[in-house]
């Protein structure tokens, strides 16, 4: 069996498609399917049903995935031990981070990192929802809570604070909410609970037993713009909103506070270009840190 076979397996079964595996590899995807075929014939298992849509494991699949994911993690490690760290920064290295810190924070900043090392390429995920460290979906992560359980490398990143916002359009029509308790009379913007990936993001309920909201919103920065446009109050992240000229903080006592971590598995931590992106998050947000609170 081809370890390159399974390498791509693996691409594969996190891309869902063989043209994004093929796209992440740098592969043509005719040699993906074929490298694909070869790896099912070598072990005697069929491990994608293929389709138009896409590519999902089968049972079989499923079980050879979770091999082949401790095959890397063996061989990440074992390079490290034996070889020593990367010697040079290069290969890519991804970043997965909430949408709001993501991309109004490391967005603008992160790509300075690549520009440092000519031969490293750096990927941002910024999306609302949880990654596998253990499966590769990224590299580093940046999550609002400490993992509690895994062979992982967790680390605070910062505190943050959030606050009840609206437009001073809206304000101007609808009144200023005295309390906590007057906010249940307005038009409230929220987030699709379903959909929420921790419970360290239903922030109201710090506050208030319930948040009716009737426009919500699966992300931080879309909850931003639809506050700003006025389509009601909302729970926003201080860092996107205070320096706003179309966003106004109410009930100024209301204030909420989180925490972003981040987490990299144990086996890379002895791979430079992971433990340097780190770093170097880490130095962006301790040069910033007073935007967050």
């Amino acid at each position: 069996m081809n370890w390159d076979d399974v390498r791509i397996f693996l691409s594969v079964a996190r891309a869902g498609q063989i043209l994004s595996a093929a796209r992440r590899l740098d592969l043509n995807h005719a040699t993906v399917g074929r490298r694909l075929t070869a790896l099912e014939e070598a072990i005697g298992a069929k491990l994608f049903d293929r389709s138009p849509g896409g590519c999902e494991l089968t049972e079989a699949g499923r079980v050879f995935r979770d091999h082949a994911e401790a095959m890397e993690t063996a061989m990440t490690a074992g390079r490290a031990e034996v070889g020593g760290s990367d010697v040079q920064l290069s290969g890519t290295v991804r970043v997965g981070a909430p949408d709001g810190f993501g991309t109004a924070f490391l967005a603008p900043r992160l790509w300075r990192l690549a520009e440092r090392h000519a031969d490293l390429t750096v990927q941002l995920v910024p999306v609302p929802r949880a990654f596998s460290l253990s499966r590769r979906e990224a590299d580093i992560a940046i999550t609002v809570e400490r993992p509690a359980a895994g062979r992982l490398v967790a680390s605070k990143l910062c505190d943050y604070r959030l606050g009840f916002y609206a437009s001073p359009g809206y304000l101007a029509a609808a009144g200023t909410p005295q309390s906590l308790a007057d906010l249940l009379q307005h038009r409230l913007v929220g987030s699709v609970e379903d959909l929420l990936y921790s419970p360290q993001l239903a922030y109201h309920a710090d506050l208030l037993d319930r948040w009716p909201s009737r426009f919500e919103v699966s992300s931080a920065i879309g909850q931003t713009e639809a506050v700003a446009a006025g389509a009601g109050i909302g729970i926003l992240h201080d860092f996107l909103a205070s320096r706003r000229p179309d966003l106004t903080r109410i009930l100024l006592d209301a204030t909420i506070r989180r925490s972003y971590w981040l987490v990299y598995h144990e086996s890379a931590r002895d791979v430079r270009r992971i433990t340097v992106t780190a770093e170097f998050i880490r130095e962006l947000v301790a040069d910033e840190r007073g935007s967050f609170g």
